[in-house]
């Protein structure tokens, strides 16, 4: 089954009676270079699981199937389950689950799920508007993961993957950062899509660090000196935590005069050095 032709595609949807879904961000790719390329980023093999975030109509999960020992695909719209039973018949190392994966125990889904594998790895071709809450969350989480391979729409993956204290990062950039070494793994024009999106996007790669490379104080204070420095983008780094952390701004001047770091840098030019460092001070005032 071909599941890149637009004639195939249209006549299984309409058999099923599925249209697309606006606010679950539903685009299709259609290009039939991108998932291999996708899966064989990932490095799957026979003792690696991976779990797949929104299937779609199974273009992505069929080349994981192929590759990894087993597929967990989690699937949020229910109406896409008798499409992908159909699309994706012929393998017997996938599982779908309908659910929303922002609510589900992934570390409880991990451990019932891939007893026995060597490595496990998240692949998706996540919808727009949840690209960031979905990584953070799988960071967050700490899961017991080596990486994650990911398209996105090419500003965020911009950032994602940013360097720290540059112009492009931002809160985002520096948590992923914490947790992860990042990089764009090519890019994917919006043509490659049904219906097509009205912006380019990007396929990343996050390896998860299994020890941190920074030693942290306090980390919800760490994270949160970090969300507020970036609040008030416009404003300087000392202003935007002080405002927003309701720092007295002398205690804070006296902070970044002792650790030499300049009263009017901004936040994007803040290294994660730097936040660490802000972080103890701030943690013994």
């Amino acid at each position: 089954m071909d599941l890149y032709d637009l004639g195939t595609i249209k006549r299984i949807l309409a058999a099923h009676g599925f249209t697309f879904s606006k606010a679950l961000g539903q685009n299709f790719l259609i290009n039939p270079d991108v998932c291999p390329n996708m899966a064989e980023q990932l490095n799957a093999d026979r003792d690696t699981a991976v779990i797949e975030i929104g299937p779609g109509i199974g273009v992505l999960t069929k080349e994981l199937c192929k590759r990894a020992g087993k597929v967990l695909a989690v699937e949020l719209d229910k109406r896409l389950l008798p499409v992908l039973a159909e699309t994706l018949a012929e393998f017997d190392n996938l599982e779908i689950i309908n659910a929303d994966v922002m609510k589900l125990d992934l570390n409880r889904l991990i451990e019932e799920k891939f007893s026995g594998f060597r490595s496990v790895k998240v692949c998706a071709n996540l919808p727009y508007y949840i690209t960031s809450p979905v990584i953070m969350n799988l960071l967050e989480s700490r899961l017991n993961i080596d990486e994650i391979v990911v398209m996105v729409q090419k500003e965020a993956g911009e950032r994602l993957c940013a360097q720290v204290g540059t112009r492009n990062a931002g809160a985002v950039t520096a948590a992923v950062n914490y947790y992860a070494d990042s990089e764009i793994l090519f890019n994917v024009g919006r043509e490659c899509f049904m219906p097509s999106p009205k912006v380019d996007s990007v396929v990343i790669r996050l390896k998860i660090r299994k020890e941190s490379k920074y030693t942290v104080c306090d980390e919800k204070l760490f994270f949160t000196v970090i969300k507020c420095a970036f609040s008030r983008r416009r404003k300087t780094a000392l202003n935007s935590i002080s405002g927003t952390m309701g720092v007295d701004k002398n205690v804070l001047t006296n902070i970044f005069d002792e650790l030499e770091i300049d009263r009017n840098i901004r936040a994007e030019n803040l290294t994660m050095d730097d936040f660490v460092r802000i972080t103890e001070k701030l943690s013994e005032v």
